[in-house]
């Protein structure tokens, strides 16, 4: 997938991918369709962070949905 352009598709797919990569319990609880393109950038920053990783601390987990909290919209 080509992330290189801020799109709709690709924002979804990121928090997607987040959300799978974090293994969340509610994943309900962030929605792809709250996140604009406007946070691309700083989206997109995350996800790399996030995918590099193989695991988190519950705590690290935290810090990244209460980041994620910070870009929708």
């Amino acid at each position: 997938m080509n992330l290189s352009s801020p799109s709709k598709e690709n924002v979804a797919y990121m928090v997607e991918q987040i959300k799978e990569k974090l293994k969340m319990v509610n994943a309900g609880a962030l929605r792809s369709e709250d996140f604009s393109e406007e946070c691309y950038d700083d989206l997109y920053d995350l996800y790399e962070m996030v995918m590099k990783r193989d695991t988190f601390s519950p705590s690290e987990i935290q810090a990244i949905v209460t980041e994620l909290g910070t870009f929708r919209k």
